[in-house]
């Protein structure tokens, strides 16, 4: 607390000091500009010098160089305070946004995300098959990742992105705005010379980036010697390479593929006689993943009408119409279950080449041919268990503004997101896993409408102006779904729902969430002279998942910015050839989430048993109708300065307070329930962002311009409620991830070593190991970390000589924990590096002592081997859950690009107006991480906020496209 005060306490003497630098620099040169015209919420134009807030934009070229086939992974290092995490199951897969931490022990953390103005669904990973709103997350078996809404948007569309970071910034929408808003706005018909026709296309290759770290020395067996015939066992135990004579091969190169992904956009965008523009564009991404028999298509249509007309130009229209398709061919499968196949490839011993189990695998109704007579071929499972989706979604906009005055307009927006997907999955007859068919059918809607009254005058009296808008919004967003699947079909291979021998089997599920927000709210500012704003918001929601008492809820926000170089200016003519702009700025916030549907009252469902007698059945959540909205209270100070008017710094304080949690807190299952909804609990997160920009060189010729962003962040969690100081996030068997009072969010807890935990003992810290010679765990699970960043930073380099370009993104994570599965399974298996040390697997004894039966210790003598002592370490399902906690930090060189504009003379008796070929790269170079060759990005479940949790997801991929752009 004391710091907070020292933080704030020393902007006054900020305000000093740069009075003190303009006194001694008292010439005539004029202000730099600052009136830089920027979209805030709801497409607010505003001049970036009166937000309060911070403010950060990507440009859209930006994305469209990065050449990710999703858009969210181009955000990366990019924007301070934002992390992105990775799915990690191929092209098609979800990511995730965080924004400044995690506010909400149960929700879903992720900002809303606005595409010209109109709400887009985010929803990721897989799908909620029950109205209790629950993941399948298993371990072994879970659901497929479906991705990620933002995933469908064609980068080539963007003009830019505008990330509302603070409570302030995103205040006007509510409860959807909790964690931030990511505003997208998409292009618009400019006049250009020529046809005004764009076309690009990019071919790219695709290879893995990052193979856990692995032992190259030992083969198939046990105990050092070859296996018997016809064993079962395909541990990597066995003799040498050098011993037996075998030769070693790379099985995960030999089995995965090189992707190609090909990608080719047509845009046109022109003036269509006077107030009227017009941008088109198609684009169709077809991505022939590493993975084999495995494949993401994605075709996009926009068409985007902009037209100003009346009297006077009075009334200004938008109109927009987006239509995206994609369809997903064989999805892989996470888990350690029967669905996936990377852990049989993965833990295949290395003298055995997969590639010669191949012939004869890749077509249906084909038994599996593998090393033991139980085991599935992964070339069979890739072309014997198959899954496909299409998706079909539609964007529409419309607006409408009326310009009364030249102070008092009114204007309407109307928008809808609207998607149906499809899909299905059929397992063929040929292996253990049982001849099974699934089909989906999912849609979903959200319609908005808008409507404001804006009144704005520059000069309300003497040099005050200001500003205030009033606004009504409609929501209404459904999602009906219908899932139906069986595993026991009469014929085989006749994949029918209706094609069972139990009906009783047939898993029919069947969701539907309908949520309505109505909602008021408005916005005002006033300012004094140009050089002080101070802006405030007031929203109040009536949502339908509360009670009526609770119905209605409100969110405030005020924010205020003092342009210090302005006012100096105005003041006594005072400007600086060195601070050419200054400015302070605070905020304060109110905003929070609202409940899910259908999680008020505990209503029964009807069903039949197998004998045909009706029964009722509830959830197993006990829910509390009066339940209120999660509020989260924002407070955020900054100061933006900019030198000699090249380089600007933008520094962030902020500090998060979220209360009235909205959580399952676990009960005794006697009670006939598992489960009761409570509201209760809170997390505090701070932190400072720094944002850097700067021309380090520029004439006509040559550009060096270099920006970098840092973001530091601590949390911690308040409260849960009276009864329980720690809440479940995610996890599994003895790796949990928590909520925990006193801890940081994600707090992991876990099996460890037995030790000497007497700090008066002189073996104080060693291992206690059994008469064996071998580690123990623990009794008592322990904290061993969080999975939280200390620090995310970006680091961007960009040249530009003549019509060269050339730019680079190092970013990286700094500290937080994670816990990866897939070493575990490594270390069973033999397969670890650190399982035959310096390529050897010479007896050790283990540095440790030994309990006496009469008190006290004596040291270890015992020798073991190493398949002993990693047999023991890796007990259980997850094993001594210490042992493969890993250091999440890592700095990666995420990008390269090249590129060359021909010269514009060359074209001068062409109908081409110029050209441009490119070169990118992708995750090109993992610079440091302490991983073992898991890359810190991949997690198992993306819908969960236990995010530090990795269980055999694929490996990450570097990519290589080369890219073609013509202007007609």
């Amino acid at each position: 607390m004391n710091r907070t005060i020292f933080k704030i306490g020393l902007l006054p003497s900020v305000f000093f000091c740069f009075n003190g630098l303009y006194a001694q620099n008292t010439d005539s040169t004029k202000a730099s500009k600052i009136d830089e015209i920027v979209v805030t919420a709801y497409g607010v134009k505003k001049e970036k010098k009166a937000l309060g807030y911070s403010f950060q934009d990507v440009k859209g070229q930006t994305l469209v160089d990065a050449k990710e086939t999703n858009v969210t992974n181009a955000l990366v290092g990019k924007v301070s305070g934002l992390q992105v995490i990775k799915a990690g199951f191929g092209p098609a897969s979800s990511s995730r946004i965080n924004l400044r931490g995690f506010n909400s022990f149960k929700g879903d953390n992720q900002p809303l995300i606005v595409v010209d103005g109109v709400p887009l669904s985010n929803s990721l990973g897989s799908k909620p098959r029950k109205n209790d709103g629950n993941y399948n997350n298993d371990f072994w078996n879970p659901d497929l990742d479906m991705g990620n809404g933002l995933s469908d948007i064609n980068a080539d569309d963007i003009e830019s992105i505008s990330v509302l970071k603070g409570g302030a910034a995103s205040a006007l929408y509510g409860s959807r705005g909790g964690n931030g808003v990511i505003l997208i706005t998409t292009k618009t018909g400019k006049k250009k010379g020529g046809l005004g026709i764009t076309y690009s296309t990019s071919l790219g290759f695709e290879t893995l980036f990052m193979k856990p770290d692995m032992q190259k020395s030992f083969g198939l067996g046990l105990t050092g010697i070859p296996n018997p015939a016809n064993s079962d066992n395909t541990s990597s135990w066995g003799p040498s390479f050098e011993t037996s004579g075998a030769k070693r091969y790379d099985n995960l190169k030999n089995f995965f593929k090189t992707g190609i992904n090909s990608q080719h956009t047509l845009s046109f965008q022109e003036n269509l006689g006077e107030g009227t523009s017009l941008y088109t564009s198609a684009n169709y991404l077809n991505d022939n993943s590493q993975i084999p028999n495995s494949k993401y298509e994605r075709f996009n249509f926009m068409a985007k009408m902009n037209s100003t007309f009346g009297a006077n130009k009075r009334w200004t229209s938008e109109m927009k119409a987006q239509y995206i398709s994609t369809k997903a061919k064989n999805r892989p499968s996470g888990g350690q279950g029967d669905g996936n196949y990377y852990p049989t490839i993965l833990l295949m011993p290395q003298d055995i080449d997969i590639r010669s189990y191949r012939e004869g695998q890749t077509q249906n109704e084909v038994t599996s041919r593998w090393i033991t007579p139980n085991g599935i071929n992964p070339y069979w499972t890739a072309y014997n268990a198959l899954n496909a989706d299409k998706k079909d979604r539609f964007l529409l906009n419309g607006y409408l503004k009326y310009q009364f005055n030249d102070w008092l307009s009114a204007d309407v927006r109307l928008g809808t997101d609207f998607y149906s997907l499809n899909s299905d999955a059929r397992v063929w007859t040929g292996s253990s896993r049982k001849n099974s068919y699934a089909t989906n059918e999912e849609k979903f809607y959200e319609n908005n409408y808008i409507t404001s009254l804006t009144a704005k005058k520059d000069n309300l009296f003497g040099k005050w102006g200001g500003s205030v808008s009033v606004y009504g919004q409609m929501m209404e967003s459904r999602t009906k779904a219908m899932y139906f699947a069986t595993q026991n079909l009469i014929l085989p291979n006749v994949f029918s729902v209706s094609n069972t021998s139990d009906l009783a089997a047939i898993a029919n599920n069947e969701v539907d969430f309908w949520k309505k927000i109505n909602s008021v709210f408005a916005a005002a500012e006033i300012n004094y002279d140009g050089y002080w704003f101070i802006n405030a918001t007031a929203r109040n929601d009536w949502s339908s998942t509360l009670n009526l008492e609770n119905r209605s809820y409100f969110y405030p926000s005020i924010s205020t910015s003092l342009v210090l170089t302005e006012m100096l200016n105005k003041m006594n003519g005072t400007t600086s050839k060195v601070l050419t702009f200054a400015k302070l700025r605070a905020a304060y916030a109110v905003t929070g989430n609202s409940l899910n549907p259908y999680e008020l009252y505990n209503d029964y469902v009807p069903s039949t048993d197998p004998t045909g007698h009706i029964i009722l059945s509830r959830k197993k959540i006990l829910y509390n109708a009066n339940l209120q909205a999660e509020k989260l209270k924002t407070f955020e100070v900054g100061l933006d300065l900019k030198f000699f008017n090249r380089v600007s710094l933008d520094v962030s304080y902020f500090n998060n307070n979220a209360t009235k949690q909205l959580i399952d807190l676990p009960m005794n299952p006697l009670s006939g329930y598992e489960k009761m909804k409570i509201s209760s609990g809170g997390l505090h997160n701070r932190g400072i962002e720094v944002v850097a920009n700067s021309d380090i060189f520029k004439n006509e010729n040559f550009v060096w311009n270099i920006n970098a962003n840092f973001s530091k962040l601590k949390s911690v969690i308040d409260e849960i409620n009276d009864q329980v100081s720690i809440y479940p996030l995610g996890g599994f068997d003895n790796a949990g991830f928590f909520a925990q009072v006193g801890k940081p969010y994600g707090a992991i807890y876990g099996t460890k070593f037995l030790r000497v935990e007497d700090t008066n003992s002189p073996y104080f810290g060693k291992l206690i190991v059994g008469e064996n010679g071998l580690p123990q765990a623990a009794p008592d699970p322990a904290y061993l970390g969080d999975q939280n960043p200390r620090a995310l930073f970006g680091f961007t380099n960009s040249f530009v000589y003549k019509n060269i370009g050339l730019s680079f993104l190092i970013d990286g994570r700094i500290g937080g924990k994670f816990f990866s599965s897939t070493q575990v399974a490594l270390q069973r298996a033999g397969l670890a590096a650190d399982t035959a040390p310096g390529g050897r697997r010479d007896n050790f004894v283990v540095d440790a002592v030994v309990a006496q039966a009469g008190g006290g210790y004596t040291n270890n003598t015992k020798e073991v081997t190493q398949q002993d002592y990693w047999a023991a370490v890796t007990t259980g399902n997850l094993g001594i859950t210490e042992q493969n906690i890993y250091d999440a930090t890592n700095i990666r060189l995420r990008n390269i690009q090249v590129s060359y504009s021909f010269p514009k003379s060359i074209f001068q008796k062409l109908a081409l107006q110029s050209a441009k070929v490119s070169f990118t790269a992708n995750n090109v170079w993992m610079i440091y991480s302490k991983a073992k060759g898991i890359d810190p990005e991949s997690v198992f479940a993306i819908n969960s906020n236990a995010v530090g949790f990795e269980n055999m997801a694929f490996p990450t991929t570097r990519s290589y496209l080369f890219t073609i752009t013509l202007g007609f």
